[in-house]
């Protein structure tokens, strides 16, 4: 006789998330996933032509889909913290922050780097991940309800070589994400980072300075991870009993042992 499942997940029906970077990669896998799970979802990105056309394509496959579009830079902070006066009534009671947008660019050794691209990263990686925790986790807090899932990277726990400013932006991710946790110890809101190794997203291509040959190069010679990979694991952590927190999914491609560690590539 087959044993019946009695491990009680959380279910997420009628719940409210918000996903920046939504526009491609891991931030649009997880809205595909969230909207089969009828989340309703506020997706903020600044390509809003392709936020459009994802819209489009979720409420084709999911006629009952809600969804809100928020063509924003996440790096104007001040339209961050006034961005949820905006919203129309039934979205601006966020569940689930999912902080994804981020971005790499160049390589280069720190007595190269370039200040500007610094500046990018750490605005994108850091300070607007700050800033979107930062406003929406009072009414979490009110509530007595959410889940914040951060996106860091294998960079936020190994450091490398010509990816200086990347890395400290992602080790800073980590170090927020626990302080988090600790803030918020007392309360039920639940926090997680996901650590995803190399990812066959825009992510290389947009490193290289859009040089697509180089960014498919990268990927030569092995089975990279999929940003429905991370999808599957940020809807784990969301997904376990109340009284579970999942910290941190530390997950590479199976020949993948590090950060620069690439079966291909040694």
């Amino acid at each position: 006789m087959e044993r019946k499942q009695t491990y009680p997940t959380t279910c997420l029906d009628g719940w409210c998330a918000l996903v920046t970077g939504a526009s491609s990669g891991i931030g649009e896998a997880c809205a595909w996933r969230l909207a089969k799970e009828n989340v309703k979802l506020v997706l903020v990105a600044r390509r809003i032509d392709r936020l459009k056309q994802l819209q489009e394509e979720i409420q084709t496959t999911y006629p009952n889909a809600k969804l809100h579009l928020v063509n924003m830079d996440v790096r104007d902070t001040e339209r961050v913290k006034t961005f949820l006066e905006d919203l129309p009534e039934e979205f601006r009671q966020i569940d689930i922050l999912i902080n994804n947008a981020g971005l790499a660019l160049g390589v280069a050794s720190v007595d190269t780097n370039d200040l500007e691209q610094a500046k990018t990263m750490i605005d994108t990686n850091v300070t607007a991940l700050i800033a979107f925790t930062r406003t929406i986790t009072p009414g979490m807090v009110d509530r007595r309800k959410g889940h914040i899932v951060n996106l860091g990277s294998v960079a936020g726990h190994e450091a490398y070589a010509q990816g200086s400013v990347y890395c400290a932006s992602k080790f800073a991710v980590d170090a927020f994400t626990t302080a988090c946790r600790h803030d918020l110890m007392d309360s039920p809101i639940r926090v997680t980072v996901i650590s995803p190794g190399a990812v066959n997203t825009e992510f290389s291509t947009v490193r290289y300075g859009g040089d697509k040959q180089r960014a498919d190069a990268f990927y030569e010679g092995f089975d990279p991870l999929l940003a429905e990979d991370i999808a599957d694991n940020v809807m784990y952590a969301l997904t376990r009993p109340p009284h579970v927190q999942i910290c941190d999914i530390l997950v590479y491609a199976t020949r993948q042992s590090g950060a620069k560690n690439i079966a291909c590539h040694v």
